[in-house]
């Protein structure tokens, strides 16, 4: 949840933004610069022309002279000078270039880095330096706003400079955050929104009630309420209070809003579709925190994101501010030995946080969850809104997708729009042609901000041509293409086909015959199956690699003796799968209660390309939590021994598993520390569950006739059962 700036993917870019905020300690910074020596015009234009990493293509830097000035600046950089301390070395507020020659004396690349800190190397790819970017001056300042009962919350104001008195009314653009406003600056904006900055609105970047420089009291995802008197206050009301504030106090504005956020910001852009003032002309909520315990940040299925929850509410509610919570021990040791999340809170002393509090005393979908939820308002599109999310999405996966299938049906306007792209959480704000080791051949980031999010606004608040999405955008992965649907998932061109769970870890599109175990395990909580690579760092802890952990390779756990895979043979052809993937997973356990965990895997050959030979990359996941198998808010014992249904989504995927690849499945009963231990014996609050009561159960998975364990999704309509890529 936590996104303050989207994330660049070239270590060049994350070292370079940082100049505008070294410009503040320009001063102090003096002091230790060295000297500088002035180095003739020609020796000067032999470091002239655009630079890029080697792997990272799309993010340029250019070097370029005016008079006797050496410039450096990128399309998301603001321009710096360049200062010589040596022949081929300089420096500018921090920044340290070494220039590099090749065996005949050419300048060929620079490594760039901070003083004291990590190092980028560049690549020189041509002698022309040119202008890059188009960045705007934004002036800023800070207001005070009042809302109906009282409480007076923060903001701050960009606007294109000398747009006050201009004759050209700009719309507002504004993002509300429970993450603090004080590094908005013109240079962030036009780093982190470079082409809508570049057009010009008035930005406007929000405290919400309670947090940093706002009154009041805050609430974790503040429930929405009837509003009878002005103390009935949620997110609804203090957009709409906000909005009359600006258009009533700021000057030369067209009456327009735009209103768009990532993460706990994409909940509040949503908040600003329903009941939504008449001034809020398009919204886009990115990765929206929308159900936070039916498959967002803290439950999945009933099962607890006890990681995710044990520092996020501590960043949210143990401060005014959030400081990021950090720890030298692996988090799956802290989380084992204190035996379920009431130990572990207790041993933070965050056991009385509002959030916490309820995590401990209401683990089922009680009305405190129920009420939280964003889905059930969306019952009209009440303005244009533009969804957004990642297929490798770590902490909202599942927010965008609930959204537009909540407001799909009520789109008798065609003005709900969608786009899944290749992205962790946020990733769609940076370049992105890689996520971990992947690549996608693209810079997936760059292309849908300047083709679909730039256009989205500037129809809606603009009224400007350009923005062409009819309804969803999707990128394929495994094929690297965008593909357009008219609807989501798609219907036309498309039919639904199942994958079966076979003995002998057989996986194929032909229903078993006959058949009895498909396969069975032995788990055991004192043995969890890790979630991602040890340590296991806190969420946002120093050298955590929790952002990527979703594409990491599943090789570390596939070998383990307590979980079962299945697989097919070599793929002879392509295979395409699309829409949601469901789950109908046949199981018992010797134990009165079990999780599931089903993972959908393309398996590279062992010759591709390094790193991914062999590689196992998640396509879709989900767990779910096996008493709440008949009722969310009504939790049960398992029979031990009776085969059970299970059935749940995987959520959405688009994604062609290649020929010359396998596609597994990988069955688990643990996923920890991400999620809490399932003791899988039946006790009445898993929370507080004794040791006593964790003890290692078979689990069985059947793959028959009679019981059909198996996946289904969508295939084209070309690719047949009967052609589905296997021998």
């Amino acid at each position: 949840m936590t996104i303050r700036v989207c994330g660049v993917v070239a270590l060049s870019l994350t070292l370079l933004s940082s100049v505008g905020g070294l410009r503040a300690q320009e001063a102090a910074q003096k002091t230790n610069e060295p000297k500088t020596i002035v180095l003739p015009l020609d020796r000067l234009n032999e470091y002239v022309g655009q630079y890029r990493p080697k792997d990272e293509p799309d993010v340029v830097i250019s070097v370029y002279r005016e008079g006797d000035k050496l410039y450096f600046e990128g399309e998301r950089l603001a321009r710096v000078q360049l200062e010589a301390e040596s022949a081929d070395h300089f420096f500018s507020h921090g920044l340290r270039l070494v220039f590099v020659r090749d065996a005949a004396g050419k300048v060929s690349g620079l490594t760039a880095g901070e003083q004291g800190g990590d190092e980028v190397t560049e690549v020189r790819f041509s002698e022309v330096g040119v202008r890059l970017n188009h960045f705007r001056g934004y002036s800023r300042s800070e207001v005070m706003m009042p809302m109906r009962d009282g409480a007076k919350l923060h903001a701050v104001i960009l606007r294109p400079v000398g747009s006050e008195m201009s004759g050209e009314p700009l719309p507002f653009l504004m993002q509300r955050t429970p993450y603090g406003t004080s590094g908005v600056s013109s240079q962030g904006v036009n780093r982190g929104k470079p082409e809508l900055a570049a057009s010009g609105y008035i930005f406007v970047f929000a405290d919400i009630r309670g947090r940093y420089e706002s009154e009041g009291q805050f609430v974790m995802n503040r429930a929405i309420v009837a509003h009878t008197t002005k103390n009935d206050v949620d997110e609804t009301t203090d957009t709409r209070d906000t909005i009359d504030w600006l258009l009533k106090n700021v000057p030369n504005n067209s009456g327009k809003v735009g209103v768009m956020g990532v993460s706990y910001p994409g909940f509040l852009a949503m908040s600003a579709g329903i009941d939504a003032h008449p001034a809020v002309k398009a919204i886009s909520p990115q990765a929206p925190m929308t159900n936070v315990w039916m498959a967002d940040d803290f439950f999945h299925n009933g099962a607890f994101r006890e990681t995710y929850g044990f520092d996020y509410v501590q960043q949210l509610e143990a401060q005014k501010t959030d400081a990021v919570v950090q720890s030298k021990e692996d988090t799956f040791d802290f989380f084992l030995h204190n035996v379920n999340f009431a130990g572990a809170a207790s041993a933070a002393k965050m056991e009385k946080l509002p959030t916490a509090k309820m995590f401990v005393t209401q683990p089922a979908y009680t009305k405190f969850w129920q009420d939280m939820a964003v889905e059930k308002h969306l019952t009209k599109v009440e303005v244009p809104t533009l969804e957004v999310g990642g297929w490798w999405d770590q902490e909202d996966m599942w927010g965008t997708q609930g959204e537009y299938a909540a407001l799909e049906p009520h789109d008798s306007k065609h003005e709900v729009f969608l786009v899944l792209g290749p992205w962790n959480h946020g990733g769609w704000g940076g370049t992105t042609r890689h996520l971990g080791a992947l690549d996608f051949g693209a810079a997936t980031g760059d292309e849908y901000r300047k083709t679909i999010e730039a256009p989205f606004f500037e129809k809606y608040l603009k009224d400007r041509a350009g923005f062409d999405l009819k309804d969803t955008a999707s990128f394929r992965t495994g094929a690297n293409t965008w593909e357009r649907y008219d609807v989501w998932p798609p219907k036309s061109g498309f039919h639904a086909e199942k994958l079966y769970l076979t003995k002998d870890q057989g996986l194929g599109f032909a229903a078993p015959v006959n058949g009895d175990v498909a396969a069975s395990y032995v788990a055991d909580p004192a043995n969890p199956v890790p979630y991602r690579n040890r340590p296991i760092q806190p969420t946002y802890g120093t050298g955590s690699k929790w952002r990527t952990w979703l594409v990491e390779d599943q090789r570390f756990v596939s070998g383990r003796k307590d979980l079962a895979n299945f697989s097919t043979p070599v793929l002879d052809k392509d295979v395409t799968i699309t829409g949601d993937v469901m789950t109908d997973l046949f199981a018992s356990t010797t134990g009165s209660d079990a999780d599931w965990v089903v993972k959908l895997i393309d398996v590279y050959p062992d010759d591709a390309p390094a790193p991914m030979a062999g590689y196992q990359l998640m396509i879709a996941d989900e767990i779910f939590r096996g008493r709440y198998v008949k009722s969310f808010e009504e939790p049960e014992a398992l029979t031990p021994g009776k085969v059970t249904e299970f059935k749940w989504s995987l959520h959405g995927a688009d994604h062609t598993f290649l020929k010359g690849h396998r596609i597994m499945v990988e069955v688990q009963s643990s996923w920890f520390p991400l999620y809490d231990r399932n003791p899988q014996t039946f006790v009445p609050n898993i929370m507080m569950a004794p040791a006593s009561a964790y003890k290692a159960e078979t689990q069985t998975i059947y793959g028959s006739e009679k019981y059909p364990s198996h996946l289904e999704f969508l295939v084209p309509e070309s690719s047949a059962a009967g052609a589905s890529g296997l021998q």
